[in-house]
């Protein structure tokens, strides 16, 4: 990068953003197996889209299962071996702790997207936050980074305060970056 180039990122989180979560009792879950990955609809073309306006897309997920023992760490290390395969990402950072962990990196607290911010001198202040809960745009709040909400109507309270967008899928969530780029 040239000299004054500020390094951009989209923060994703996964489940529900990148790939289709299981909803039960309108709460959102993450597939039980890589076998059962569903990327959601236009992920390719976003992610693919996000590349080419030069954003580095890196992966913030909760994933308190594996604190729970209800999914093994290789079960969710094959997961993210899917999406990776299938997405240009280019990192992933993941909280495996439950709430009782009292762990600096659970969403909603700042640390996964800090985490990725000082692993690859991201400008905070340049980035966004695509995510589908209320933790999601917290965290993005917290971290100083734009949040853009997912709003799948999930049975949970949303967030404690507005996100800079609220928009339904993924495709709307990268037409509404793209469109703050091109009024930079």
């Amino acid at each position: 990068m040239g000299v004054g180039t500020v390094t951009r990122a989209v923060f994703l989180d996964r489940d529900g953003v990148l790939n289709r979560a299981v909803v039960r009792d309108g709460k959102p879950y993450p597939p039980a197996s890589a076998a059962s990955v569903e990327l959601v609809d236009g992920a390719v073309a976003c992610m693919a889209r996000l590349k080419a306006a030069g954003f580095l897309l890196l992966v913030v997920t909760n994933q308190p299962d594996v604190a729970r023992g209800t999914q093994s760490a290789a079960e969710l290390n094959a997961i993210n071996d899917v999406l990776r395969a299938a997405l240009p990402l280019d990192a992933f950072f993941i909280c495996p702790h439950d709430s009782g962990d009292a762990c600096d990196c659970r969403k909603p607290k700042p640390g996964l997207i800090l985490q990725g911010a000082a692993a690859y001198g991201v400008d905070l202040a340049a980035s966004f936050v695509i995510g589908d809960r209320w933790r999601d745009m917290d965290a993005a709040r917290a971290a100083g980074v734009r949040g853009v909400w997912i709003d799948y109507g999930y049975s949970e309270r949303g967030p404690s305060e507005p996100p800079a967008a609220t928009v339904k899928s993924l495709r709307e969530a990268v037409d509404w970056i793209m469109s703050q780029e091109t009024s930079r």
